[in-house]
């Protein structure tokens, strides 16, 4: 048995690209900030280190991210990791390792957090969105 499977809990580093696909699938594409912190073992000095996950959300859970998120906002997610490859016109090979989202949670905005609310905006999960039925 393999298993692929990815959980993240940061923040939003930019508001989402909201994008449709041929089929007229809807996508959502962000990056998600996360801290690593740590005590050098020399030094005792506390450390810290980001790092920047490239998001893909796609169908009814991207329609959610694409009107809910926001720079800053924090959210926690599960999916998997994918990674693409190309040649550009020099054959260079190229790679991109990114994180496709089945599901993801809404856990508030940074301004949420200094407790400075937006007026007009909601928060909601997953779960609060009403289903549209075609």
């Amino acid at each position: 048995m393999d298993v692929n499977k990815v959980i993240l809990l940061g923040r939003l580093t930019k508001d989402p690209t909201a994008k449709t696909m041929p089929s007229g699938q809807e996508i959502s594409l962000f990056t998600v900030a996360t801290n690593y912190f740590w005590t050098d073992i020399k030094t005792k000095e506390k450390k810290e280190s980001v790092e920047f996950h490239s998001v893909i959300v796609w169908g009814r859970t991207a329609k959610v991210a694409n009107k809910y998120l926001l720079k800053g906002s924090q959210i926690y997610l599960e999916g998997r990791l994918k990674t693409s490859f190309w040649e550009d016109k020099a054959k260079q090979k190229h790679y991109r390792t990114e994180v496709v989202a089945d599901s993801l949670s809404l856990l508030g905005s940074k301004k949420d957090a200094d407790k400075q609310a937006e007026p007009g905006r909601e928060e909601v999960t997953i779960e609060e969105v009403p289903v549209e039925e075609n």
